[in-house]
C-alpha cells in the first residue's frame, strides 16, 4: 500500500515516539502533534486552550493564509491533538480547562491515544486504517500468515 508522504512520516514519528516512550499528552513537544511538528511546541500557539479545536487570531491567519507545518493546516492540527487526548482519556470541561483522566497516564491509555490519532490521519488523506491493516492477517502458530477478506 502507498502512503502519501505526510501520512507516511507522521505514522513514523508517533510510532517511534510511543515505543521510545516520549509520547506525553502533556508536553506540547511530545503529544502526539509535537512530535508531528518535530518536537517543537509552534502548533500550541493556534489555540489558546489546549485540547480545544477552536482557532485563535495567529491559527485563523496562518489557516487563511495557508500555511501548513509538516504538510498539515493548523486547524488539523488542533484536531489531531483533540483527537489524541480524548482518546487517552482527557476531556475539556465547560470552562476549558483541560481534565487529566488519571494521576499517571499508563502505556494502554497513551496506545488508545496513538491509535485514534492514527484514525483520524488516515481519515485526513483518505487511507484506509493502517491499524486495522493487521487485523486482516491470520496469525496463528500453525499457519503461515495468511490474508483473511
Amino acid at each position: 500500500m502507498h502512503l502519501p508522504y505526510r501520512l507516511e512520516t507522521a505514522l513514523q514519528k508517533l510510532y517511534t515516539a510511543f515505543y521510545n516512550d516520549q509520547l506525553d499528552p502533556e508536553n506540547c513537544c511530545h503529544c502526539a502533534v509535537g512530535n508531528i511538528c518535530d518536537n517543537v511546541d509552534a502548533w500550541k500557539h493556534f489555540t489558546d486552550i489546549h485540547g480545544s479545536v477552536k482557532l485563535n487570531y495567529l491559527g485563523r491567519l496562518h489557516e487563511t493564509l495557508g500555511k501548513r507545518i509538516n504538510g498539515y493546516s493548523p486547524l488539523q492540527l488542533l484536531s489531531i491533538e483533540a483527537v489524541f487526548l480524548k482518546a487517552c482519556g482527557y476531556r475539556l470541561t465547560s470552562r476549558n480547562y483541560l481534565l487529566k483522566p488519571a494521576p499517571v497516564i499508563d502505556k494502554e491509555m497513551m496506545f488508545k491515544g496513538l491509535c485514534a490519532a492514527i484514525d483520524y490521519l488516515c481519515a485526513l488523506d483518505g487511507v484506509e486504517n493502517v491499524m486495522e491493516l493487521y487485523q486482516r492477517f491470520d496469525l496463528t502458530p500453525d499457519k503461515k500468515a495468511s490474508l483473511v477478506i
